[in-house]
């Protein structure tokens, strides 16, 4: 079934995502003034963050089975329904308990949103034109978490942190009000019971794997805990392997990682996802700690990444009908790494104008290895296995980036121990920009594997010479 519009579907689960991804981006921004504004503990308002990833680890895994069981766009409008109402009852929350529980919800709406709504876009989209579409959804996420640090700045400074959530009440209407009007009813003839057992184990895995990763390098729980979580995470994990090895539907499919395109995005993929939320992440600690920034100054040098982040939906398509899939793949993973490096080489006295071209350059590869990698997961996946796809790598991603802020938390903190400090320096700061970049650049091993013409079934695209 193909909607009114080639590119309308697209549009709206482009933006529904840039909703999603950028309350997470703004929250962290306006975390000082909320707790100041609830009389509480900064460091607890921590978990305003951490229950929302939770929430979103928990559920993303089961929204494939619930889009073929329930109706993709049944699920694609509770999940905004829910995603808006729990953000007016983050903004009218006073108190700790009531945010942490409307943010809950709010990751819930989130899990089912994001991964439900390129369920629809894959399943509605002819193959030949889902480089396009899918430049439509993941610019839109890729600028989110860049838009962020300037709005939510602006936000906390100019008005007062509740108008961070009341921004998505008029957007979630209007999305409301659009998916019903021009989605298509999208539904599996036939869909499996559900994998029970195996939610549980890979929920609970899960929780325990981002909540450990997130606690990483952070002094929010006792260390013992933190390599308690993890470990228990990774054994639940081994035993839910064991567990899809011996049943036909499991609620994470793992055969799909026999698909040789598939397989790269999860772990290509994944080492490129471990850079995006980090980056942020670090860019705003060496603004601000490193260099004095206020929040709303260092949001302001951002934008020039989300502007390099806008040329890619320009550009896209041509780059890739010369370069193909692999090589645009490899190359960019190459620029993406030496730009993350490059930052950790900004000091106080580099020119604001080099930072700002870098920035911009950092922008546009980020954005297209974001659209080439949720592009090329569709080449080989067969039409009747889109949604479970479509989850799979929705909490691969998921995990990678909480791992990724981890771990660049931890090379900071072991940093700072080592030389026995007690305040960050751009050095301390700059291991962690090394260390995700060389993530990054290792991701070109997995690529180099890729056949030359790998991802042709997605549309008219170049080959390399002499292939």
């Amino acid at each position: 079934m193909q909607p009114r519009s080639s590119m309308i579907v697209p549009l709206i689960v482009g933006c529904a995502q840039f909703m999603h991804q950028f309350d997470g981006a703004v929250i962290a921004t306006a975390l000082p003034s909320m707790a100041n504004s609830l009389h509480e503990d900064p460091l607890k308002l921590n978990l305003a963050i951490t229950c929302y990833l939770l929430a979103l680890a928990v559920f993303v895994p089961i929204s494939g089975w619930m889009a073929d069981r329930f109706g993709a766009k049944r699920i694609y409008l509770l999940a905004i329904v829910v995603f808006t109402a729990s953000s007016v009852l983050c903004g009218l929350s006073d108190s700790l308990a009531q945010l942490v529980v409307s943010r809950v919800l709010q990751g819930i709406g989130g899990a089912m949103m994001t991964p439900v709504g390129r369920v629809i876009v894959a399943k509605s989209t002819p193959r030949a034109d889902l480089v396009k579409a899918m430049s439509y959804i993941t610019i839109p996420g890729a600028l989110a978490p860049l838009l962020g640090p300037s709005v939510g700045g602006f936000i906390v400074t100019y008005f007062s942190w509740p108008w961070i959530f009341f921004l998505n009440l008029p957007i979630g209407i209007l999305g409301i009000y659009l998916v019903m009007m021009n989605i298509p009813e999208i539904k599996e003839d036939s869909v499996p019971a559900l994998d029970f057992s195996g939610f549980l184990l890979a929920a609970i895995s899960l929780a325990s794997l981002v909540l450990g990763f997130e606690s990483m390098g952070r002094d929010l729980l006792p260390t013992s805990l933190v390599v308690t979580l993890i470990a228990s995470g990774a054994l639940l994990a081994v035993l839910y392997i064991f567990h899809a090895r011996r049943i036909d539907n499991p609620i994470v499919d793992l055969k799909l990682l026999r698909i040789r395109t598939f397989a790269a995005t999860i772990t290509g993929g994944g080492l490129f996802y471990m850079s995006t939320t980090s980056a942020v992440f670090l860019l705003a600690l060496l603004l601000q700690v490193g260099f004095g920034f206020t929040a709303f100054e260092a949001g302001l040098t951002t934008l020039a990444a989300a502007v390099g982040s806008l040329l890619t939906r320009f550009i896209f398509r041509s780059v890739l009908r010369v370069l193909s899939f692999r090589n645009l793949l490899i190359g960019n993973a190459v620029l993406t790494g030496v730009y993350l490096i490059g930052c950790g080489f900004f000091q106080v006295s580099t020119p604001f104008m080099l930072m700002i071209v870098v920035l911009f350059i950092g922008g546009f590869s980020r954005s297209t290895q974001f659209t080439a990698v949720q592009s090329f997961q569709y080449a080989d996946v067969p039409s009747s296995a889109m949604s479970r796809a479509t989850s799979f790598a929705s909490m691969a991603q998921q995990l990678a980036q909480t791992f990724g802020v981890g771990l660049a938390a931890l090379v900071i903190h072991m940093s700072l121990v080592t030389r026995g400090g007690t305040d960050l320096s751009q050095m301390d700061i700059a291991l962690g920009f090394f260390v995700i970049g060389a993530c990054v650049l290792a991701s070109t091993l997995i690529f180099l594997r890729l056949p030359p013409d790998a991802g042709a079934e997605l549309g008219a695209i170049g080959r390399p010479k002499g292939a």
